[in-house]
């Protein structure tokens, strides 16, 4: 059975089942019934929004914004996919890392704190997409890393910060 509700403050609640409408007038409704009905409206409407949030950030992301425009990845063939991870493709080891390292140290300017912050932030990051695989992640992806890092410890260093962790 397909129930409908909606309640505003303003005017009493209603019930649509199907396309019968059912008043609650001359009807006693329990307190517990009506945070009910709110707490339905709530999550219909947060669901509602943070679908529309996330096709929008889908929609908003496109592979040139990082400088990319080859070919569509869904259209690519196994050797062209290969070619674009390789030592020197696109998509690779060298390429990937120095993306990562200079959107940290050009955000970061000549700032040190906003620099390690923005290292926080990518170990963060790194993290969060471990959690997310649900494993370990692909060793491709652990070089990568290691390489970004080097790069901003070395931006890091030259502003004369530290690059060792020293909190306890």
């Amino acid at each position: 059975m397909n129930i409908e509700t909606s309640f505003k403050a303003s005017e009493l609640m209603s019930y649509k089942q199907s396309d019968k409408e059912i008043d609650l007038k001359d009807k006693k409704v329990s307190a517990k019934e009506m945070s009910n009905t709110y707490l339905m409206e709530y999550q219909l409407k947060i669901s509602s929004e943070s679908k529309e949030n996330f096709e929008g950030q889908v929609k908003a992301f496109r592979l040139s914004d990082i400088g990319y425009n080859g070919k569509p990845i869904a259209e690519l063939s196994q050797d062209e996919a290969a070619a674009l991870v390789s030592e020197d493709g696109f998509f690779g080891i060298a390429k990937t890392s120095e993306r990562i390292a200079n959107f940290v140290i050009n955000g970061a300017g000549d700032d040190l704190d906003k620099l390690q912050a923005g290292k926080t932030g990518m170990l963060q990051g790194f993290k969060e997409a471990e959690a997310l695989w649900g494993e370990k992640l692909p060793e491709i992806s652990y070089t990568t890393m290691e390489k970004a890092l080097a790069m901003v410890d070395a931006r890091i260093s030259e502003l004369g910060g530290s690059v060792l962790d020293t909190s306890v």
